[in-house]
């Protein structure tokens, strides 16, 4: 029987992958349809994709997929025949990165985002906390491509609404999009609606990485009431390939934050965020390197340089211990969600620290 999940320690994978002499594409797709069996589709989806070497993370749920991956180049047209094999998948859109340097701007990661294969069954391919059994993905917004959304937001009678959280909002988004300050999704989508309760007749725009999220976010709208609901055809992804396609001039402004070794592609130059410790222009996110801590914060060049790529001084002074002396105080530490929150002006969870002056 064929192995159906990994059993090479991270490490070791991530080792391999970056003595890989191919270069590989980084690919995201979704796409909500009913699956009646979701683990057996899982399963089925693991084999034919670890043949072809792709890695990557793939959730799998009645609701639908939702991927993001990287092929080798050598295998990327068998990878789409395979997809397209799959009559739910037969033409699904699937993005191609816009770029594939990783967080320093080094070309030399050669689309090496991902290091494994993990595909995971979940309840939801994105957790919205919709409990409404008469909630349906069947009446959703309107696509629009990048020129009409270019088009529609020329229009006073347009609102455009950011349904990402707010550190990739952070350093980048649309021209005069609003953020919904709130840190996860399934928060995002009830703030929504009380945000816009007094606009159910405008032109409102949703948009997300790749589509997955404002198209759910397009249908939870025009559930609740709202009348002209569009969401960004594949997502500011796809946007930046049609934008770059047809000359047009990108309303997005900055970097696209990514949840792969990446953590951005570059949009436009504009360098709209600024590092979380000096406050100089920057929009570089990185992971505090203390293994204790791993704090997403953004950290410039020069800060990096002097904190040892740590989000604060006691994280730099942990990082500097041998090895073992960091185990030991590693021991019973329970991280949680470790995001630097600029927004809500507080740090999950020690804002005092990152703050502490650089000495």
């Amino acid at each position: 029987m064929a192995l159906l999940h990994n059993r090479v320690s991270q490490a070791e994978l991530k080792r391999l992958l970056y003595e890989e002499k191919e270069h590989r594409t980084t690919i995201s797709f979704y796409k909500y349809f009913p699956i009646s069996a979701p683990q057996a589709f899982r399963d089925q989806l693991y084999q034919g994709l670890d043949q072809l070497k792709v890695f990557g993370r793939i959730y799998i749920a009645h609701e639908g997929i939702n991927a993001q991956i990287s092929v080798p180049d050598s295998r990327v047209d068998d990878f789409t025949h395979y997809i397209n094999s799959i009559e739910p998948l037969k033409g699904v859109r699937l993005n191609v990165a816009v770029d594939s340097t990783n967080p320093t701007g080094e070309e030399s990661i050669h689309g090496k985002s991902f290091w494994v294969l993990k595909i995971k069954v979940r309840d939801k391919i994105v957790a919205d906390g919709i409990q409404d059994p008469e909630f349906s993905m069947e009446n959703r917004g309107k696509y629009v491509s990048a020129e009409q959304m270019n088009q529609l937001m020329l229009d006073n009678n347009t609102i455009v609404i950011d349904m990402r959280n707010h550190y990739e909002y952070e350093v980048g988004h649309f021209v005069k999009a609003i953020e919904i300050p709130s840190d996860t999704f399934r928060e995002q989508l009830p703030m929504a609606v009380e945000m816009m309760k007094d606009n159910k007749d405008k032109n409102i725009i949703m948009y997300c990485t790749g589509g997955i999220r404002c198209e759910k976010a397009s249908a939870y709208m025009l559930h609740h009431g709202f009348n002209n609901v569009f969401h960004l055809e594949g997502g500011i992804i796809n946007y930046a390939k049609q934008a770059k396609e047809k000359g047009l001039d990108s309303q997005f402004k900055g970097k696209n934050f990514v949840f792969d070794d990446r953590l951005g592609e570059r949009i436009t130059d504009e360098v709209i965020a600024k590092c979380h410790q000096c406050g100089s222009p920057a929009d570089t996110h990185t992971n505090c390197k203390n293994d204790g801590c791993h704090l997403l914060f953004i950290q410039c060049s020069a800060c990096a340089q002097k904190m040892d790529g740590c989000c604060s001084v006691d994280c730099q002074k942990i990082f500097n211990l041998p090895i073992e002396a960091q185990k030991e105080l590693r021991k019973g530490i329970d991280k949680g969600r470790m995001v630097f929150n600029k927004s809500k002006q507080r740090l999950r969870p020690r804002l005092d620290e990152i703050n502490k002056p650089l000495e």
